[in-house]
């Protein structure tokens, strides 16, 4: 029996609000052990919280997605360290830069992925980051604030030559769906290169569905397409690609056998 970990799911999202229960009680049958539920807003993470309070096997990130920061004050800011104070709560984030949609100012971004990463080091906790077309600020923020950074490069998009100063800052990389569709040259090229023990499987459900389901919503069942993808580009059984990737994300995430 396979035992996969999905560390970034939004299983809070209203898209579940039908069949939440039944779904994630299903999930086990599919090897599913472990899932990551990330609130991207504070807002949401009240819906976070119940899942981590009624299902052992669902662990919680929250942070302030770069989409929403134009609404980030430090009393907000205040809560989300009271937030992280619970015991499942195992990351701040998805956190980070988004220069496709811009829905928040850029230099709004750029304060808030800064603070946050601060308080992240504050509280001695891993990041869970999201970056979209913004590797160059990035960059530049991660390693200002270098002492203490560690965690995950959420959908990784980025090139193999960032990927390098990724792991240099002490970052690991979570892929999902996208490594199945017929576009997906530069994540497959990353994937080839990285160290395996860097390697972790999302689905950012319910977005980012994998072949042959796209169009459909996504969930954590299908993890194991983009298991199996992984295991093929490196040359690797599902069983051993399952089991490595299961204990980087303990490690990552610092969660105990």
């Amino acid at each position: 029996m396979i035992e996969l970990f999905d560390t970034h799911a939004h299983l809070s999202d209203e898209a579940f609000d039908a069949d939440r229960d039944a779904l994630v009680s299903s999930l086990k049958e599919y090897g599913v052990t472990r899932v990551i539920d990330v609130a991207c807003d504070l807002r949401s993470t009240e819906k976070t919280l119940e899942l981590l309070e009624k299902y052992p096997f669902i662990y919680g990130t929250a942070g302030m997605h770069p989409h929403d920061v134009k609404a980030m004050d430090n009393a907000l800011m205040d809560k989300l360290a009271d937030l992280l104070s619970h015991k499942k709560m195992l990351a701040l984030g998805e956190i980070g830069l988004d220069y496709h949609y811009d829905l928040s100012p850029r230099e709004v971004q750029r304060k808030w992925f800064a603070e946050q990463l601060e308080l992240a080091r504050q509280l001695d906790m891993p990041v869970t980051l999201h970056i979209r077309e913004a590797f160059g600020d990035c960059m530049d923020i991660l390693k200002a604030h270098r002492s203490g950074l560690r965690g995950v490069m959420h959908c990784y998009s980025g090139s193999v030559e960032t990927a390098y100063e990724c792991l240099d800052l002490g970052l690991a990389f979570s892929f999902g769906g996208a490594v199945t569709f017929k576009n997906a040259k530069k994540p497959i090229e990353v994937i080839e290169k990285l160290p395996l023990e860097s390697i972790l499987l999302e689905t950012d459900c319910p977005y980012m569905t994998p072949v042959p389901y796209r169009g459909k919503r996504n969930d954590p069942s299908f993890i194991n397409l983009v298991a199996e993808k992984i295991a093929e580009v490196r040359g690797m059984e599902l069983e051993e690609l399952s089991e490595v990737t299961f204990n980087n994300a303990n490690r990552v995430f610092e969660i105990g056998e």
